[in-house]
């Protein structure tokens, strides 16, 4: 169904029956449920993106790398999740650039991984610089950009070099 017609379907209930329609979407569709729970209180933003770092942080389990699956998919889901949810640009640039610091972390901590790993963090690094760029984030961001530098530093396939290269692209600083 598309979006005018849709609205011309709802524009023909009364306020109460879209009221019961809400509440009815809210009690079966988890999704709805949490946009209306951070809606109506936005002030557990903070928690809010905890949540879904939580779920980046079980991909790329640094802690217990046997655990952690690496599937940049269900991290990615994550972020997005959290962003339809509307938050603050600075609530998503952390979470943004935490897929990347784990998955640097997690290679730095335990050996060189395939091309695809490291191309998909460099992938989501540069989304992440480029988003704290347009939202004038980068300094709030900077040590911890500069950390995935570090954890990369060893890395091989060249991607140690790409993350430095992007990460003083956006800083504007000279190695």
């Amino acid at each position: 169904m598309s979006k005018p017609r849709l609205k011309k379907e709802l524009q023909r209930l009364t306020k109460e029956q879209l009221v019961e329609q809400i509440l009815d979407l809210y009690e079966k569709n988890k999704a709805v449920k949490e946009f209306y729970d951070f809606y109506l209180n936005p002030k557990n933003e903070t928690a809010l993106a905890e949540k879904y770092k939580r779920i980046i942080r079980k991909e790329f389990n640094v802690e217990h790398p046997e655990r952690g699956s690496e599937k940049f998919s269900v991290a990615k889901r994550a972020i997005s999740d959290f962003r339809s949810l509307q938050p603050s640009p600075e609530a998503l640039a952390d979470v943004m650039l935490y897929l990347p610091e784990s998955a640097c972390e997690l290679t730095y901590c335990y050996g060189d991984y395939s091309e695809q790993f490291y191309d998909s963090t460099y992938n989501n690094y540069k989304a992440a610089l480029a988003f704290m760029q347009k939202h004038g984030l980068l300094e709030q961001f900077k040590l911890r950009a500069e950390q995935c530098v570090r954890w990369a530093s060893p890395c091989g396939y060249g991607f140690a070099s790409e993350i430095a290269d992007l990460y003083y692209e956006y800083y504007n600083e000279s190695p």
